[in-house]
């Protein structure tokens, strides 16, 4: 079993910061990407950003510029750095991640629970 907890989500102003934080934990041998999704109301799910295990990283274009992604290899957690916050950017966000799991080297996708981003003006 991997199990993936968010954490950072909360209330901020227009133009605001928020890092989200994502720690994979369980049956981990290994895991080859990790990116962040969201969802807001009435929207699909939409890939905002994902790095992979060599570093490589891609963003949603309505995101490039103002978020960033990076990751702890040895504490597998991946992070969200989210500046000038436009309240488009309000949804849910969800953490995944492509795990190589032990024994038996299954790679499946964990889903965290989400956490939520709300932006005002």
């Amino acid at each position: 079993q991997v199990q993936l907890v968010e954490s950072g989500g909360g209330l901020v102003q227009v133009g605001g910061s928020l890092r989200l934080s994502c720690a994979a934990s369980g049956s981990i041998f290994s895991i080859n990407a990790m990116g962040w999704y969201r969802q807001a109301p009435g929207n699909q799910r939409e890939l905002v950003a994902r790095i992979i295990s060599g570093g490589s990283t891609n963003y949603a274009e309505s995101v490039k510029g103002r978020f960033t992604i990076s990751r702890d290899n040895a504490k597998n957690t991946v992070y969200l750095q989210m500046n000038n916050l436009e309240p488009e950017d309000a949804a849910v966000y969800l953490c995944n991640a492509a795990v190589v799991t032990r024994p038996n080297r299954y790679v499946l996708s964990a889903w965290g629970q989400g956490t939520r981003v709300t932006v005002t003006s």
